[in-house]
């Protein structure tokens, strides 16, 4: 993780930024979709600050710039940033919010700036009134990305790649079936239309997947859909003839992906025509709360846009049979992959004394994977990582800069895939030698609070905000704790991260219950920094729960678990486990041998999965 000098790249900004008369520029990590992962092109926080995590905001003003990001990137974040760069380490007691610092450099009249198709217009509008009440002249949406013109030469460019139909038997509800349900909830709230902006929303809608960018199979893309119509914005260069068939056999229009915001303003342009005329409640369009400031400044404003949460979300979010069968079928074949590729590592390092950096384990566990099928690609970069790397929670090696792999020192594997039928995401620690007692006793607490979580029981309408607890409980009395979330939502053969779900501390998470059908993780860790760290992490899904009664006539919740991985039997302080642990364990390591066993084709894998699924 070098630390890249950005003295000049700052001081161009700061030229342009004097040349549009603005004091501070807001330069966010998303792209014009809110995605969290992002194509190299939309790379403008990471360019400017040289700082490469997936979270964080960067603000500049004319005389100094500050990075604000999460517990998870805190390392990384100081390793990266020069020292043109102040950290702002977000959830830190006295340490500002990007917002308020950004607030504070307003004061005296100043003007704040940001690229409108960077930032959700909620974000802009709490922004704007902040900075208004604190004394700063205003938030302004300047068009032209100021970064982009540093970034003028060298920038790649924006990717073009195909589109494919996914096949029905994978997807498990056709396009009329989506459409009809989004359709009927527009005309419960009578609204006008959706403009549908988020790219794994799009996908989802219309059965499509791409690879725009790197993991994610989506396509840059927006939609709108009415009463009578769907219009779909895409590149057409994207889409094979046959795509384009599929598409009109649908009744779903093509335009060009730019079209979107000249078609955005005719509609809100011809609504407010519409209103003026009739009596009584004005018609709007829908947009989510993730939609950029820019679409709902094209449609209108808030006399023409209604935000809430998008309906497609809260849909995509409820898998179908077919996407849950899909889990539970590519996690069998993924869990053969981690387990041919924990084996050989185990191999390698300790028969062979072989010489491996985390970029070359890495390398061969996609290799692994490659030859699975209906293998698509990685879900997310892997985080190979030895020793005090592990301790970096987003830790990324790179070729060249990475670590060789200490046999004598803790190794975390944080890692998935991208399948036809399914997305997968797992993390095990392991060790290869002998293991401090440190590190047992917290890989065991970090387990215990793994396995409290999967046993949950829960009525209908709990919150992933309300069950996080259950996974910290046992690290919590012994005074310790982990700074990320317990879990996120996954998609199906979609985004790796995806809403509105999940479990953890954040606020959003205490908005949406948990439904039947859910896909969330399931990942407690535990992080010693320059030492050692510990995550554990299974995908598991929401389904009812046979319970002796029924309180107040409410359905029970529990969860069933689809990754198919041992846990570190040398790693295991069977003396801090209860019965029921035990048991749990012991019933795991059965379903692991009994479906991924016949899968593997090496004496080397066999052996492995029998040691490490052996009863506790």
């Amino acid at each position: 993780m070098e630390k890249v000098d950005t003295s000049s790249r700052l001081a161009e900004l700061r030229k342009l930024m004097q040349e549009k008369n603005v004091d501070v520029y807001i330069v966010p990590s998303e792209d014009s979709h809110s995605s969290e992962y992002i194509a190299p092109c939309d790379a403008r926080r990471a360019f400017i600050s040289g700082f490469t995590g997936s979270a964080g905001v960067a603000v500049v003003t004319l005389d100094k710039a500050a990075l604000a990001t999460d517990g998870r990137y805190f390392n990384q974040a100081e390793k990266q940033l020069d020292k043109n760069w102040l950290l702002l380490k977000q959830g830190i007691q006295d340490v500002p919010t990007w917002q308020e610092w950004a607030v504070e450099q307003s004061e005296g009249g100043k003007v704040v700036a940001v690229d409108p198709t960077l930032l959700t217009s909620g974000y802009a509008k709490k922004l704007a009134d902040k900075i208004k009440k604190n004394g700063g002249k205003d938030l302004v949406a300047v068009t032209d990305n100021l970064v982009d013109r540093v970034w003028a030469q060298g920038k790649p460019s924006r990717p073009n790649e195909p589109v494919i139909v996914l096949d029905q038997k994978y997807a498990g509800k056709d396009v009329k079936s989506k459409l009809d349900e989004l359709r009927t909830e527009l005309e419960k709230k009578k609204l006008l239309g959706f403009v549908v902006s988020m790219l794994d929303e799009v996908a989802w809608l219309f059965n499509l997947r791409g690879s725009d960018i790197p993991y994610n199979p989506v396509f840059f893309s927006y939609a709108i859909v009415t009463a009578d119509k769907a219009t779909l914005y895409v590149d057409a260069s994207k889409l094979s003839q046959d795509c384009q068939s599929y598409l009109a056999a649908n009744n779903v229009d093509i335009k060009p992906y730019n079209a979107i915001f000249e078609d955005a303003t005719t509609l809100g342009q011809s609504a407010k025509a519409t209103n003026a005329q009739a009596s009584g409640d004005s018609k709007k369009y829908l947009i989510s709360t993730k939609a950029s400031w820019a679409l709902k400044l094209a449609l209108g404003g808030d006399d023409l846009v209604e935000e809430i949460r998008s309906p497609i979300e809260d849909h995509k979010a409820v898998k179908n049979a077919a996407e849950l069968e899909g889990m539970r079928q590519c996690h069998v074949r993924d869990g053969a992959a981690l387990v041919e590729y924990f084996a050989w590592l185990e191999d390698q390092l300790i028969n062979q004394k072989a010489t491996i950096d985390e970029v070359q384990a890495a390398d061969q566990l996609e290799a692994f994977r490659a030859k699975k099928e209906r293998f698509a690609g990685l879900s997310f970069d892997t985080i190979s990582s030895t020793g005090a790397n592990a301790a970096v929670i987003h830790y990324k090696p790179e070729p060249g800069a990475c670590s060789v792999i200490d046999p004598d020192a803790v190794y975390l594997c944080d890692s998935g895939a991208q399948y036809l039928d399914g997305t997968t995401d797992t993390t095990r620690t392991l060790h290869f030698g002998t293991p401090t007692a440190d590190e047992i006793e917290a890989y065991t607490l970090v387990l215990k609070g793994h396995i409290a979580l999967d046993m949950a029981i829960f009525p209908k309408g709990t919150t992933g905000f309300a069950i996080d607890a259950l996974a910290r409980q046992h690290l919590w009395q012994q005074g310790l704790d982990y700074r990320h979330g317990t879990g996120h939502g996954v998609g199906s053969y979609l985004n790796v991260h995806e809403g509105p779900v999940g479990i953890g501390t954040r606020i959003q998470y205490s908005e949406v219950a948990l439904a039947e059908g859910n896909v969330i993780s399931n990942e407690p860790g535990f992080y010693e920094d320059g030492k050692f760290g510990i995550r554990i992490e299974n995908i598991i899904m929401v389904k009812k729960a046979e319970t002796k009664h029924s309180f107040g006539d409410k359905p029970w919740f529990t969860f069933e678990h689809v990754t198919m991985v041992p846990y570190c039997r040398k790693l295991v302080d069977t003396n801090l486990l209860t019965p029921a642990e035990k048991k749990w364990l012991n019933d795991y390591n059965d379903e692991v041998s009994k479906k991924v066993g016949p899968l593997l084709q090496d004496d080397l894998s066999k052996l492995w999965l029998e040691r490490e699924t052996g009863h506790y």
